[in-house]
């Protein structure tokens, strides 16, 4: 039965409710004429009414089909549909009434009213029973999706009203946190507590949940919809009405908002000025030019205008991006972009493409950054970070460049974790190309200390507005957490203006203003968005903040210099500071060491080249083991 009505077509169904109205007005004559106690028989006054049935019969057909009565749906037989019913009544008792005096039959007017009503009656009353018919055929055909709804209010009981006319959608019950009406019955559906729906899920066969509370925030509801996809539910969200009617965009009303704001402290806006000219007219290359820092050293360089600019990249994706953004920044200009897919670990790649295109000046941002990723894979960041800054150095000596700038961290003083130490082995390799191989007539060796960047990639900006999106909780490892931050726009504005106004060896040092403390910068997330956050001093909070404990190699607080002490030149954010290093002889041994752990793939021995090496690195790695 069930695959007969769907195989039916649109005119098909029409002429099925033409041949059902038809009837109708039938049997609406014949009760009109049992009720009017007219002279004669029954089937006498019937008989005497053929000669202008056809007539009435063939208009009403006509009037049907004009105002789509015989087209509508049945789950859309409402009060529009029930208004042109007796359009449709009244139009068939007028043309009863006309063709009735034409013919001479003399029938009183109140026949004809008691045919109007009739049909009237008859037909809403059919509508209503097929629709239960077609309905029952569904039920018993198909297998109908059982819903459970969250939310007791206005929004869910005019779901439930809108579902039960549906075809494979059974609603089954309520859930709702507030306890006044839980235990009630509301559109028919009993209203239970929302601990009980694992039980419901069990106990009646419920498919999917439907949440129905869009006047909760967009966290409180990522964290109940959360609760329930635990439960192993198929969970779906209803817009609320203001979002369908376009007054509220429909996807998360979260807009992520610029680092900027999280600073605590002006932001350095100063020009390059007088550095800009070291970069005019060169060809400057960027290694790690597709990640946040390195994309963002391209930009500032494009605007000091040099002839071209090597973008020198790992991840092919991130190439093709920075490839795409910067040929239409120098659209019809005369700056080349050269795009290079390669490691700077690759000596012989390195060494061509620094003779093919007369690289002036290096500019070395690529390294592997994320401290749990490099602790889980040491060996690889080890290599990467130290062999891949000593190649591409070393190339850049021997091909005559005129100016190395390396990018390193404040996780390279002291470091507890091997990223932190991979970024010091790598100032000590620079530190020991600059006495080697710098000087008047040799490259100028130089490297820029800063700490963390707001806003670049993993970063703990962008992580906790993404939790937040998710409903929270935000994670932050522990209370007195707290780090340097700066936005990566002027920490490249300073390492540009501290390569230009480097003269070999120095290391700089960033002013980055005093640490933020973590936790801080979790609430301000929080509370810029709109949101409260959840804690002992207001339980009734959006979201929450949980503390984690400290990851593997993290510090509480980060340092910028060895010797604490800093010079200052004469740019007032940008300071150096001078710190020992190590010899020739045990850099080398270092990195000869280190070399023979990545053949043997013997993550120890690198650990111990590090330890032994690094300074501060084995008393951190105690201090964090014993406390």
């Amino acid at each position: 039965m069930l695959s007969f009505i769907k195989s039916l077509t649109k005119r098909q169904k029409r002429g099925i409710m033409l041949a059902l109205d038809s009837g109708l007005v039938i049997i609406a004559l014949l009760f009109a004429f049992a009720a009017a106690s007219l002279p004669g028989s029954l089937g006498q006054q019937f008989w005497n009414y053929l000669a202008v049935l056809p007539y009435v019969l063939a208009s009403g057909a006509l009037v049907s089909i004009w105002l789509g009565v015989c087209s509508i749906r049945l789950n859309a037989y409402e009060t529009a549909a029930v208004g042109m019913t007796a359009v449709f009544a009244l139009f068939l008792v007028i043309t009863s009434t006309i063709t009735s005096n034409i013919a001479g039959l003399g029938l009183p007017l109140g026949v004809h009213l008691t045919f109007g009503a009739a049909f009237f009656t008859a037909v809403v009353i059919s509508r209503a029973v097929l629709l239960q018919v077609v309905l029952a055929i569904y039920r018993t055909s198909n297998a109908r999706c059982r819903v459970l709804i969250y939310g007791a209010g206005t929004t869910g009981a005019q779901l439930v009203s809108a579902l039960r006319s549906h075809e494979n959608i059974e609603p089954i019950a309520f859930v709702d946190d507030n306890t006044a009406i839980q235990g009630l019955t509301v559109a028919h559906l009993t209203v239970h507590t929302p601990v009980r729906i694992a039980e419901l899920a069990e106990e009646k066969n419920i498919d999917r949940v439907l949440l129905a509370v869009p006047s909760l925030s967009p966290p409180k509801q990522a964290q109940i919809l959360r609760r329930l996809e635990g439960l192993g539910l198929e969970v779906q969200t209803l817009p609320s009405f203001s979002q369908l009617i376009g007054e509220e965009a429909l996807v998360d009303k979260l807009t992520p908002v610029s680092a900027q704001k999280f600073l605590n402290r002006a932001e350095v806006k100063n020009p390059l000025n007088d550095g800009a000219a070291c970069y005019s007219g060169k060809v400057v290359l960027v290694s790690g030019a597709g990640g946040s820092i390195g994309s963002e050293l391209c930009r500032q360089v494009l605007e000091c205008r040099p002839t071209k600019l090597v973008l020198y990249e790992l991840s092919e994706l991130a190439l093709y991006t920075a490839d795409m953004e910067f040929r239409q920044l120098t659209e019809g200009g005369n700056i080349e972009i050269v795009p290079i897919l390669g490691s700077v670990t690759d000596t012989r790649q390195v060494r061509k493409v620094l003779d093919d295109h007369g690289v002036n000046i290096i500019l070395h941002a690529a390294a592997y950054k994320h401290v749990p990723l490099v602790e889980a894979n040491p060996l690889s960041g080890l290599v990467n970070n130290v062999f891949g800054t000593q190649a591409l150095a070393e190339q850049a000596a021997k091909a005559g460049v005129e100016r190395f700038i390396l990018i390193s961290s404040d996780k390279a003083v002291r470091p507890a974790n091997i990223m932190g130490a991979s970024k010091r082995l790598a100032e000590l390799v620079i530190q020991d190309m600059a006495r080697g191989r710098g000087g008047k007539a040799g490259t100028v060796f130089s490297m820029v200390r800063f700490g963390n960047v707001l806003g670049s990639s993993g970063s703990v900006v962008p992580l906790f507005q993404e939790q937040l999106m998710r409903g929270g909780p935000l994670t932050v490892t522990d209370r007195n957490v707290a780090r340097y931050f700066m936005t990566v726009q002027e920490a490249v504005k300073l390492v540009l203006q501290a390569g230009a106004m480097a003269r070999g060896g120095e290391v700089f040092v960033l002013d980055m203003g005093k640490p933020v403390p973590i936790l801080k910068l979790a609430r301000q997330v929080i509370e810029s968005a709109g949101y409260t956050v959840c804690d002992e001093e207001n339980p009734q909070g959006d979201i929450e903040i949980q503390f984690t404990g400290l990851r593997p190699g993290e510090k509480m607080t980060e340092e910028l210099t060895l010797s604490g002490d800093l010079i200052g030149t004469r740019h007032p954010k940008i300071f150096s500071t001078v710190e020992d290093g190590l010899s020739e002889i045990e850099i080398a041994s270092a990195l000869r060491r280190l070399r023979e752990a990545f053949v043997a793939s013997n993550e120890d021995m690198a650990r111990d080249v590090v330890q032994n090496w690094v300074e501060g690195f084995e008393e951190q790695t105690q201090l964090l083991k014993t406390s």
